[in-house]
């Protein structure tokens, strides 16, 4: 990039430099671009630390390196052109030097910017423990009692229980299965639902709402308060 901005100058020709002969503006400007570049990659490095910001960094950069790249250029002047060397033109330097390291040191800082951190979630669902489920299944009748438990519904004063294999209607609070299940993989999605992790296909969520869709052809909805849990969980 240094390398290319000196060429860039050097072809341009700016500050009274054009009057000079094609090859020792060329160097003039690599000599001064290049070299002030590798001042100010080590003024960077050297403020790091104490300047995180890196918009605040360039403006701190740019002024800490001016008197020493502009010491590189009158002393490069001076050799190719011989230009005198005082302190009056020194730091009549400084004002014509400052401008251009602040946008060279601009133009490193988007190049060199970092992007954001990608993260990449996925939603790993684990087969519960045996033991997590069990206090709630030893509701359940014989033919169920086995069989993969897909969700529950507060149904009327009872308690619509949703398995792989049918339907089954017992007597319990809502909350006092949520407690039986308070150790098994699954989600509160709504007042009166409660669904196990493993048998979620597919979440919609839209204006505020959702709905889910369980193995079975199964639909539960899924309010605005216990949403996050599914968003933290990674299907929406």
């Amino acid at each position: 990039m240094l390398v290319a901005i000196g060429l860039l100058m050097g072809f341009l020709g700016p500050f009274g430099s054009d009057r000079i002969p094609d090859a020792e503006r060329y160097i003039y400007w690599m000599i001064c671009m290049v070299g002030g570049g590798l001042i100010g990659i080590a003024a960077d490095e050297l403020l790091s630390r104490r300047v995180t910001a890196a918009w605040r960094r360039v403006a701190v950069v740019s002024v800490f390196m001016t008197p020493a790249v502009s010491l590189l250029v009158m002393s490069t002047e001076h050799l190719l052109m011989g230009g005198r060397l005082d302190w009056q033109g020194f730091m009549h330097l400084l004002w014509q030097v400052w401008p251009i390291l602040l946008a060279v040191m601009a133009v490193r800082a988007l190049v060199w910017r970092r992007s954001p951190a990608r993260v990449e979630t996925r939603t790993i669902i684990a087969p519960p423990l045996p033991e997590a489920e069990a206090a709630f299944r030893r509701r359940l009748s014989a033919k169920r009692r086995g069989a993969r438990l897909i969700a529950i519904e507060a149904y009327d004063h009872y308690l619509k229980v949703h398995t792989d294999a049918g339907e089954e209607l017992i007597t319990l609070r809502f909350d006092d299965a949520l407690e039986d299940l308070a150790g098994a993989h699954g989600w509160r999605v709504h007042r009166s639902w409660w669904v196990a992790a493993d048998a979620v296909e597919d979440v919609r969520w839209r204006r505020g709402a959702g709905e889910i869709r369980l193995v079975g052809g199964l639909t539960a909805p899924v309010s605005r308060t216990y949403g996050p849990v599914l968003k933290e969980a990674g299907w929406f």
